[in-house]
């Protein structure tokens, strides 16, 4: 039971800082329907969870090896976030509720790039989790990982049914000033990412 605890408390510090997959949720908390909503966020617990697994067993060891493949990520995943950024930052957003306003197949996509197109999440979460692994008895090791990923679960539903309940009081002033600070916090995600390649090359 303790190391499911150590990895439920851990996992909510891992999912917890406002990145790309929090915006994500809370954008579609706020202007989605319920089903829409719920869909959502099993979604994201899906990815998130797929990705906390295979950061625990080992993708950080992979980047270490290869640092074309490190390179390659911070490239691609910053001009992700970079354009994701822009494009939120820009709309000008809508409390209008729909269940047929995003086709699922979008949110499925939207979900895995804010999830396994993030640079951050893959190196933060390989050498957080991989780290926890190495120190872990082995025995203990899927109690800690199922502790990390119920924590996921109580995140992405408390955070959806939050957002959800609470943007019914909001206008879509509120959501447009929300819109720019998720963009503006996504793109400087982005400039991040783009700042360590930069460094990788020398260029800093």
């Amino acid at each position: 039971m303790m190391y499911f605890f150590q990895g439920f408390t851990l996992g909510l510090a891992y999912v917890a800082p406002i990145g790309a997959q929090n915006l994500f949720v809370i954008n579609t908390g706020l202007t989605q329907g319920t089903k829409r909503v719920y869909q959502t966020a099993l979604i994201v617990m899906f990815f998130d969870i797929t990705l906390a697994i295979a950061c625990f067993f080992g993708i950080g060891a992979l980047m270490d090896r290869f640092a074309l493949l490190k390179m390659a990520i911070l490239l691609i995943g910053s001009g992700v976030l970079l354009h994701m950024g822009i494009q939120l930052a820009r709309s000008e957003g809508t409390l209008k509720k729909t269940e047929v306003d995003i086709p699922l197949m979008k949110v499925i996509s939207m979900a895995c790039i804010v999830t396994w197109f993030n640079p951050q999440a893959l190196i933060d979460g390989s050498l957080m989790l991989g780290a926890f692994k190495a120190s872990l008895p082995a025995a203990q090791s899927t109690a800690f990982i199922v502790g990390v990923s119920a924590a996921s679960c109580t995140w992405w539903l408390g955070l959806s049914t939050i957002t959800h309940l609470f943007g019914s009081k909001l206008n879509n002033t509120v959501l447009r000033a929300v819109n720019v600070i998720c963009g503006v916090t996504i793109f400087c995600y982005g400039l991040k990412l783009l700042l360590s390649f930069a460094r990788l090359l020398g260029i800093f």
